[in-house]
């Protein structure tokens, strides 16, 4: 088992989730998906933080603070800001680790400007409609 640094962030609006939309985002919370992220990074023996803003330049110091401070991976929802945040895919661009792009719901089945996402020109993997498993998935990337 390695000592990977991983960086969980949540978007905007994450912060809703179990009340937000159920039909949509589920009824899980962002304390439950971070407790299974938290859980199974100890498994694993890797030191993991997950940060949940719903500003961008929090989103953005965070995505900055990773390119010196060791971080291997970065799982990123950027949730609204993936159709709208050149901001964060320089940032991003700029970070010289692994990045997977989270989506809870599968953004290509929903209204048509969800489509389009800035942040997977530099992902090197996106997962998108598997729900909270999809964090999951993308820390299996690093196996």
């Amino acid at each position: 088992m390695s000592a990977h640094r991983i960086l969980v962030l949540h978007g905007p609006n994450l912060n809703l989730l179990g009340s937000r939309q159920p039909e949509i985002y589920g009824h899980e919370t962002l304390d439950d998906i971070n407790n299974r992220l938290y859980e199974k990074a100890a498994i694993n023996g890797w030191d993991i933080t997950c940060r949940q803003s719903n500003h961008e330049g929090e989103l953005i110091d965070a995505i900055h603070a990773a390119r010196t401070d060791g971080t291997d991976l970065i799982v990123i929802n950027p949730a609204a800001y993936t159709h709208t945040s050149v901001a964060i895919l320089d940032a991003l661009n700029a970070y010289e680790g692994r990045v997977i792009e989270v989506h809870l719901s599968n953004i290509h089945k929903r209204e048509t400007f969800r489509h389009h996402s800035y942040v997977s020109r530099r992902a090197d993997g996106v997962i998108a409609g598997l729900g909270s498993r999809g964090y999951l998935l993308a820390l299996d990337s690093l196996s």
